[in-house]
Order: structure tokens, then C-alpha cells, then sequence
């Protein structure tokens, strides 16, 4: 309940995250048959970089902001849909992307646990019937709000990790929904600060019994200091297909605008076989 995103806002893990989900989103949109997506940790939509919390950390600065510019390449999408809901004043959150995404005929569901995040997101969206907003815990969300009577799309795992136990609700949360939810696609990102704790979370994945995981990574440095968000991740069940190449490319031409210390790179592996 201390995390507060605004903070954070369009930091290098964000640019992974949400590089990614449009690619996931874009995937969906193949077939013309409606889709739902789930965002269960969803902010508060949209954020000020010019505000307090953005310009004390600075992470937008080494993060969103180094791609402005970009028009060619596997970013250049990426980078059009940050340029369309008011970047660079603004970074959008996943919220505000995914329902730049939608159909007409798909819709997007939110959940945030913090009152004020939950205000905002629920006056952000007060008038859009594609879109509805809870104010409830994330995996509570997920028992309580899939599988979608769509029956295709995708959950959006975006906790804080400020739990000790993190890890393991987010095992525990992806294991639900493929029981739950078998023909969905789900997403759930982590921090890479070291390598034991993301070797520990990928084989409690395999012990879980979850089929067809991928894990794409990108590390800004060498993973060694437990002190540091060194890089992130998003492990993917039931990627579509064509999402591990896609995947390389956007994170490869990602950690080649970021990645600026010794030991930056990328991994995109398959996890748990089909």
C-alpha cells in the first residue's frame, strides 16, 4: 500500500512492460472475436513527468524519455502510442494504453488497491463504457472477475513487490488463472535485482504445474547488487505466436538505448515447455 507508481513512471522496467504488452495486445487483435484484459496492479492511469515524484527520482530520464525521437524499428510502435496519449509531458500507464488498443467490441477491466491511485484511475475512465475500475486487492481480482464470458484475452500481473512473499502470490496468481482461465494469455512482470531470487521464481513456475512459459528479460547492468533494480522481466503464458522473435527484437533495440553500463542484455527463453 507505500508503493506509489508516479515515481517510477516510465522507468526502464516500464518500457519492457508496456513494449511488450502491445506486442501481446496486437497479438489478440488478429482474430476479430471481442477480447477482455485484466490489469490487476493498474496505477492510477496516467502521470505527470514534470511533477515532484517524477523529476526526484529521475527515472523517466534514463528510461521513456531517451526514446523520444525514435520513428523506425521494432520501438518505433512503442514509441508512437507513448507520442499519442501525451507523451512526453505525460506517461501513460498500462490502463491508458491498453484502451488505446481496444476495439469497439473488447473492454478492459481494472483493479487498484490504493484509495487515491483508485480515484484517479475511476475519473480517468468515468465516462468510458468499454472500461470498469475496482478498488480491490489484485488476486482477489483474479478469483473473483475470470475467466472472461469473452473467453480470450489477457491478465496483466504487475505487482509492486514490496511483500517479502511476492514471489510466491505471483506464482500462486498465474497457476489460478491457467486453471481458471486455460485459453488466456497471462503476463506478469518482476524485478531481476539478482539472479537467485528470478532462478528460485522461474522453478517454483515449473513446480506449479503451469505449462508454455516464456520469460523475456532485460538488464541494464550485471545482476549482482540485491540493492539495485538492475532490470525487469515479464513471464508470458501461452505467448502467442511469433512473440519470442518479436520479443528479441524489442528488447534488443531497448537495451541498445539503455543499457549503457557493462554487463547490459537481454534473454528471452522458454521456461516451461508447451
Amino acid at each position: 500500500m507505500n508503493y506509489r507508481h508516479a515515481f517510477h513512471a516510465g522507468n526502464h522496467a516500464d518500457c519492457l512492460k508496456h513494449a511488450l504488452l502491445l506486442l501481446l495486445l496486437d497479438a489478440l487483435k488478429r482474430k476479430d472475436a471481442p477480447f477482455a484484459v485484466l490489469d490487476t496492479h493498474a496505477g492510477r492511469g496516467m502521470y505527470d513527468l514534470s511533477a515532484d515524484e517524477a523529476a526526484r527520482t529521475g527515472e523517466a530520464a534514463r528510461g521513456a524519455l531517451r526514446l523520444q525521437g525514435l520513428a523506425d524499428g521494432p520501438l518505433a510502435p512503442f514509441v508512437a502510442a507513448l507520442a499519442g496519449q501525451g507523451f512526453p509531458a505525460r506517461y501513460p500507464g498500462s490502463p491508458a494504453l491498453i484502451r488505446a488498443a481496444l476495439r469497439p467490441q473488447d473492454r478492459l477491466i481494472c483493479s487498484e488497491l490504493h484509495p487515491e491511485d483508485h480515484a484517479a484511475l475511476r475519473a480517468h475512465f468515468a465516462r468510458d463504457r468499454q472500461v470498469s475500475v475496482h478498488l480491490r486487492d489484485a488476486y482477489e481480482a483474479v478469483r473473483a472477475l475470470t475467466p472472461f464470458p469473452e473467453r480470450r484475452g489477457l491478465v496483466l500481473l504487475d505487482p509492486p513487490f514490496e511483500a517479502e512473499d511476492e514471489f510466491d502470490r505471483l506464482v500462486a496468481g498465474v497457476a489460478e488463472l491457467q486453471r481458471r482461465f486455460r485459453a488466456g494469455i497471462v503476463a506478469a512482470w518482476y524485478p531481476v535485482k539478482h539472479r537467485a531470487p528470478v532462478r528460485d521464481f522461474h522453478d517454483a513456475l515449473r513446480a506449479s504445474g503451469v505449462r508454455d512459459v516464456i520469460a523475456a528479460e532485460m538488464w541494464l547492468r550485471e545482476p549482482t547488487d540485491p540493492r539495485r533494480l538492475n532490470g525487469s522481466g515479464l513471464v508470458v503464458v501461452k505467448a502467442p505466436f511469433g512473440f519470442e522473435d518479436a520479443a528479441r527484437g524489442v528488447l534488443g533495440a531497448l537495451v541498445s538505448v539503455l543499457g549503457t553500463e557493462d554487463g547490459a542484455g537481454v534473454s528471452v527463453t522458454r521456461v516451461v515447455a508447451e
